[in-house]
Formats: structure tokens, C-alpha cells, sequence
């Protein structure tokens, strides 16, 4: 799908992939091969000790007349398994939006469906109300939560952080994602661990999440990006927000609803 992308995409691509110590996912140079092995290349060559985007700008161009292989490397980049095993809260939801900024020119998007990334040609929406593909949940709530009067709450607070989201108050909308989040933490303890070890009502949120994963209810990027979410739900405290040092916008938003998707989708696959 990508074969035909002009070249200064490359590129950009390229720079996304090698990051800096700023902002992005940074990769060293002896990193890059990996990368491309596991989008699927096969016969990469070693890094040359090159300028790291000078190289990898150069294994991009030559295999683009290869079907399928630009597309495969722009899937791995926005894949979370790529950053289980990095320290990089939020990393996946911050270079698909790097990706999506590239990308948009070409004509193509890069959205999630069950929690894996694919390349599509670019839907811009119709309809102001129409939610971006991260804020699409896959798993009905109902579903999920087996308490009806819960599931019911927590449906609500999912509309109010949309609301929320639309109209600009993001440090609301946050503050809701974290409380849909300990939500349906909570309804499945209360499911899957008949005695836990402390009453109900004296369980956080950090808690669940860190039970959430040890029981393996969710995986080891859920864990991660969950903790960073629960940061920013304690905005709900002014002073949280002063030590932070700035307050939400959009893209701290953005950032945060493949968190709820993915943490969503980690325990609907491991429901019983």
C-alpha cells in the first residue's frame, strides 16, 4: 500500500523509527536491524555505523518496490508489543500519532482494530460526534463488567469522557478514563479473586493495577501505560497538576484511550 510514498516520507518515517532522547521511542543504531526483522524483513543487513535516519532511510527505499514491506515496518512501529519491554508509557499511542501526521499526506492512516495496528487509506470523519479508531472500544461493556448497575456507571462515565474530550476539557476527560479504568479493575477482583486479601473499599487504583498484572489479567504494556494514566488521573488534585508541571491537552488524551482499549481487550481475552 505504501510502495508509492515519496521519498521525504521515508524519510520522516525513519526519524519516527530512530527517535531522540526528546520525545519518541530513541533506538540506537545497533537497534534498527531488529526493528526491521521484526516487521517481518528477512536478509537485513547490519548497521553500518551510519547516521542512524541516513541508514535506515536507505533500507526503506531500497525494498520499496517489495509489496507490503513499508507498510509492515509503519504496523511495527505502532505495534505495543514493539515497547513491552521498554520503559515508555504511552510510547504506541505517541508514534501513531507521529506516524498519522506523516501519513495524512499520502492519503493513508494508521488505526488499531483487537489491539492490532493495520494501514488504511485516510477516513477523515464526516461527523464532528464521530470518534477517532483509538476511541472506538472493541468489547461492549456489558460484557465486560458483570455487574449490570456497574457496567451501566461505567458506560456513563465513558460517554462523559468523549464529551469531555470533544469540547476541550481534557484534564476531565482523563479523571474519567482513570475512573472507568479502576472500574472494571475492580468488578473483575471482585470476580476472579473471591477472598482478596483487604476489603473492597480499600483497594486504589494502583493496587489493581499492579494485582491486574501479576494475576495476568493484563500484559506487561497495559501495566506500564496504566500506571501513567492513573498519574494523570490524580490531576483531580490541583496540586497533582503543579507537580506535574503543565496541564493536559489533547494529545495527553489521545494518548490515553488505547490504554483504556488495550486494558479493556487484556481482560476480555482472559475472562473465564
Amino acid at each position: 500500500m505504501l510502495e508509492d510514498v515519496d521519498d521525504n516520507t521515508l524519510d520522516e518515517i525513519a526519524r519516527i523509527a530512530c527517535g531522540d532522547h526528546d520525545r519518541l521511542v530513541y533506538r540506537r543504531g545497533a537497534e534498527l536491524p531488529k526493528l526491521l526483522q521484526q516487521a517481518g524483513w528477512n536478509n537485513v543487513p547490519r548497521y553500518s555505523g551510519d547516521h542512524r535516519r541516513g541508514w535506515l532511510s536507505q533500507q526503506l527505499r531500497a525494498r520499496r518496490d517489495v509489496p507490503g514491506a513499508i507498510d509492515a515496518v509503519v504496523r511495527r512501529l505502532a505495534d505495543r508489543r514493539e515497547y513491552v519491554h521498554r520503559n515508555e508509557p504511552l510510547a504506541v499511542a505517541e508514534v501513531t500519532q507521529a506516524l498519522n501526521l506523516v501519513l495524512a499526506a499520502e492519503g493513508f492512516e494508521v488505526a488499531h482494530s483487537q489491539g492490532r495496528p493495520l494501514v488504511r487509506p485516510y477516513k477523515p470523519s464526516t461527523d464532528q460526534e464521530q470518534d477517532p479508531p483509538d476511541v472506538v472500544l472493541h468489547v461492549s461493556m456489558t460484557d465486560l463488567v458483570r455487574d449490570p448497575d456497574l457496567a451501566a456507571v461505567l458506560e456513563s462515565r465513558l460517554t462523559e469522557a468523549r464529551i469531555c474530550d470533544r469540547n476541550g476539557a481534557y484534564a476531565s476527560a482523563i479523571i474519567m478514563l482513570g475512573s472507568l479504568l479502576e472500574g472494571v479493575l475492580l468488578d473483575a477482583l471482585k470476580a476472579r479473586m473471591p477472598n482478596p486479601p483487604r476489603p473492597l473499599d480499600r483497594w486504589g487504583l494502583h493496587d489493581l493495577i499492579e494485582t491486574a498484572h501479576k494475576e495476568e489479567w493484563i500484559q506487561a504494556d497495559v501495566h506500564g501505560f496504566a500506571g501513567k494514566l492513573r498519574e494523570y488521573r490524580n490531576l483531580v488534585h490541583p496540586n497533582a497538576q503543579l507537580k506535574i508541571g503543565h496541564a493536559p491537552d489533547r494529545d495527553t488524551v489521545s494518548m490515553c484511550w488505547p490504554v483504556i482499549n488495550a486494558a479493556l481487550n487484556d481482560l476480555a481475552a482472559t475472562a473465564t
